[in-house]
């Protein structure tokens, strides 16, 4: 018989034995920042934890100090009748998550996500898609936004780019099954050198239609995803200077463009929604999509209005010298409200900064254009927004997506409380009562000629003109937040 020595040696040796068959036998946990051949699937895919020890994001209520919870987003819970989610329906931007790596004019990049090699391939490509889908589910939400030339490299020649955008579209079907899907898909026709004067309003004809096939093919890949909008962002479509520029013709050429783009989305049987998103300048010095009332005139005058909505970035509303509310509420009303980039920009930094929006005042005031639109289905909000380049850790991807969450969340909440209040309805109410008279009604019925204005003018003397009350409006503004 062994003594206790040698049995304790032996269970020992034992348990060695039996702890190495059984590591042996499972597969690796894989992290992010492991990126070897022991982590690569039969397929030769790296088939990795992306966010290893982060779960679930879920809602814990405000006194919650997890920076890991929703504090104010409860996705099913039901404000003004409609569940949360369905307000916001929320998106991840491909670009800035995956893709963002907080270099600006000034500095290099200061991301080095453990996923990422270093390379701009078609694996490489893949195993952002991976990450993409892994943090969409993670952060609970169920659509994405993308431009074409973000997912996929480009290629030496067209045919090879849309061959590598097709390599990964099939991942990305394949990962987003029945339940996420784009909430929009784009092409990008601002960075590559041939774009340098424009795309469907380049001086260059080649130019011209070589974006017309590279539109063609985004739109039929976000039709293939199952997308249900599809997105105009002119970041070149403009001029430097108007002594070189034919912006008459240039105009003429972007309207053929876009009709083009409606005939080919009939063509195909894409029924989502086209949206043109407004923007004053940067790159260009003037673009033709300025703001909200400069596109409607666009659609207007081309007699697009009926084919396309607007996609509203609030930083892009603030280089215009216009807030997000002003521009949401100028689309709203003629009938263009699409979608809405949901961002902010610093008042005190002249450029597009595309930071989270953390700023619940100005959260309520779109919201209240919102819900008097009766919510922006087929659109959405997209986090159109980046860390900032001080950022670099990966937990900081969630925590920003969060914060922007529960602050659009918490915009929700405000603006339901002064709708449900009804107080400042009321102020607005009163200030135009005047034109609730005989006289008033008649001008709105279009029947207030100048002989009849001027007989009541003499009749009624010097009007009196009372208190707009504005800092009453602002302070019920704040009660409610």
């Amino acid at each position: 018989m062994m003594g206790v020595t040698g049995k304790l040696m032996f269970l020992y040796v034992f348990l060695n034995v039996v702890s190495y068959i059984v590591i042996a036998g499972s597969p690796p946990t894989c992290p992010a920042a492991d990126i070897s051949s022991d982590c690569k699937s039969d397929s030769g895919e790296w088939d990795g934890e992306f966010f290893p020890g982060i779960s679930k994001i879920k809602y814990e209520g405000p006194s919650s100090k997890n920076s890991l919870s929703f504090k104010w987003y409860n996705a099913n819970e039901e404000i003004l009748g409609k569940k949360m989610k369905d307000w916001f329906r929320f998106s991840v931007a491909f670009w800035h998550t995956f893709r963002g790596t907080g270099g600006d004019p000034f500095g290099s990049a200061t991301k080095f996500w453990p996923w990422e090699d270093g390379t701009n391939s078609l694996a490489m490509a893949k195993r952002r898609m991976r990450a993409n889908f892994e943090f969409i589910e993670k952060i609970g939400v169920d659509r994405w936004c993308f431009h074409d030339r973000d997912i996929a490299p480009d290629g030496k020649t067209l045919e090879e780019s849309n061959a590598n955008l097709d390599e990964v579209v099939a991942l990305a079907k394949e990962l987003q099954g029945s339940k996420i899907r784009p909430l929009w898909g784009t092409a990008q026709l601002f960075v590559h050198p041939r774009y340098m004067h424009g795309a469907a309003t380049s001086s260059e004809l080649g130019v011209y239609a070589y974006a017309a096939a590279q539109v063609k093919k985004a739109m039929e890949v976000t039709h293939y995803l199952g997308g249900e909008n599809y997105v105009f962002w002119g970041g070149r479509e403009g001029y430097q200077s108007l002594l070189n520029t034919d912006m008459e013709r240039e105009l003429n050429h972007l309207a053929r463009f876009m009709e083009a783009a409606v005939a080919y989305k009939k063509k195909i049987g894409f029924n989502g929604t086209l949206f043109i998103e407004p923007k004053p300048q940067e790159p260009t010095k003037h673009q033709y999509d300025w703001d909200a009332a400069t596109a409607a005139n666009f659609l207007r005058k081309y007699g697009l209005i009926d084919e396309f909505k607007l996609n509203i970035e609030c930083n892009h509303a603030t280089l215009s010298g216009h807030s997000c509310h002003h521009e949401v509420e100028t689309a709203r009303i003629n009938g263009l409200l699409g979608n809405i980039d949901a961002n902010s920009g610093d008042p005190q930094t002249g450029w597009d900064t595309d930071q989270f929006p953390m700023d619940v005042a100005e959260a309520t005031l779109v919201m209240l254009s919102v819900i008097k639109n009766g919510g922006i289905a087929p659109g959405g909000f997209n986090f159109d927004a980046k860390l900032r380049r001080e950022s670099t850790e990966v937990e900081d991807i969630f925590i920003a997506h969060i914060a922007g969450m529960d602050t659009l969340a918490r915009g929700l909440r405000s603006a339901a409380k002064l709708i449900e209040d009804g107080s400042l309805n009321e102020l607005v109410r009163k200030r135009y009562q005047s034109f609730d008279s005989e006289v008033g009604q008649a001008i709105e019925a279009g029947k207030g000629d100048f002989e009849m204005l001027e007989k009541k003018a003499f009749e009624w003397g010097e009007p009196k003109v009372p208190s707009a009350k504005q800092e009453l409006a602002e302070m019920i503004l704040q009660g409610a937040i």
